[in-house]
């Protein structure tokens, strides 16, 4: 846990001087696929604007080349977009909206959301891990990802 509480602190930290959110989002990439040896994909997927029908690529690092565009209907990123939700699948052979690599067991995806007014929050972005190890994404890693994306979206919020 102690290594959440530092990664979190060191992208807080970065956040603060980063020259955009595409850096930050690389930075978080970067040390997330370092540090933490079962992430063997970790990246940022945008909704596409302006109809906001799919997502696109973002920064990344990782072993294998992502899916350029996923319609918001189609795969665990389309999932996670559309409900708002985190999807986290530990065992993507067993759920038949996975379309990644067959070398991947487990996947995890965090929106990331910003405040459209007062009220409402919109998913303007994706934080998506990949891993070639079943069951990677226990509940305190689900909870230090989505803390990861929740500080994506409160930088977002500022910069726009």
């Amino acid at each position: 846990m102690a290594k959440y509480e530092d990664l979190l602190v060191e992208f807080e930290s970065y956040g603060r001087s980063a020259d955009g959110v595409k850096p930050l989002m690389q930075h978080i990439s970067d040390r997330l696929h370092d540090e933490m040896t079962r992430y063997n994909w970790v990246g940022f997927y945008f909704m596409e604007a302006p109809k906001f029908e799919a997502l696109v690529l973002g920064p990344y690092a990782g072993s294998f080349m992502p899916t350029l565009r996923i319609p918001l209907d189609r795969g665990l990123c389309g999932a996670a977009a559309t409900s708002g939700k985190t999807v986290v699948v530990n065992d993507v052979k067993a759920d038949p909206r996975y379309l990644g690599s067959d070398l991947v067991k487990s996947n995890l995806v965090v929106p990331i959301f910003v405040k459209k007014s007062e009220v409402k929050k919109k998913v303007v972005a994706e934080l998506c891990i990949e891993s070639y190890f079943g069951n990677t994404f226990p509940p305190p890693e689900q909870k230090f990802l989505e803390s990861c994306a929740a500080l994506v979206g409160r930088y977002m919020e500022q910069e726009g």
